[in-house]
């Protein structure tokens, strides 16, 4: 009797439907439970942070996107537009229309660039940086509430940890597909999600 050889073995044996029945018995990743979702940590975190600022910032007629971009103008003379999007985390779209309320309030001045018609570069009013200043002293009346109850030290590290998780993220990751198998090869089970 003639022996077969591993490649004919192999080739015999294969069959679409075992092939589905050994991917389906591998071990499948799992969602983590909703309250360890990082990103959901971090809006939670951000909203205990953000209810003592709303009040004040409402007050004043302002939203927390308004207020960022005044925040965002306050050190340099002036910014282009797609620069203080970036800095004010902001879509161009919306910076656009909060620069129109702005502009229309009298916090903002807007200028077409001498160089480069189509660039606008925008520089915040007399005006704008009185009540950013007055504004800030209710903030920085919060933050030390916050110190106070957090304590400057933990409050310290949370900033040094959110830069650090800043810049290990700022490469993107390999989409997921690419990810299950090398997570299969190192780990039994692994843990992913929102």
């Amino acid at each position: 009797m003639k022996r077969r050889g591993l490649n004919e073995e192999t080739t015999a044996s294969w069959s679409p439907a075992k092939a589905r029945r050994a991917k389906a018995a591998a071990p499948q990743p799992t969602l983590r439970d909703f309250s360890q979702s990082l990103p959901m940590s971090l809006l939670r975190a951000r909203e205990a942070i953000m209810c003592h600022f709303r009040p004040h910032l409402h007050g004043v007629n302002l939203t927390e996107q308004q207020w960022r971009v005044l925040r965002a103008l306050m050190g340099p003379e002036s910014m282009e537009v797609q620069a203080l999007a970036e800095a004010a985390y902001l879509l161009g779209p919306s910076l656009s229309r909060i620069l129109k309320d702005l502009a229309a309030r009298g916090l903002v001045l807007r200028r077409v660039s001498e160089k480069d018609k189509r660039r606008g570069h925008i520089s915040i009013s007399q005006a704008g940086r009185q009540l950013v200043k007055e504004e800030g002293v209710k903030s920085e009346a919060i933050y030390a509430e916050i110190t106070r109850r957090y304590s400057a030290e933990k409050l310290a590290r949370l900033q040094a940890m959110l830069q650090d998780l800043e810049i290990v993220l700022a490469q993107p990751i390999p989409h997921a597909s690419k990810l299950k198998d090398a997570g299969r090869q190192s780990t039994k089970r692994s843990s992913i999600g929102y």
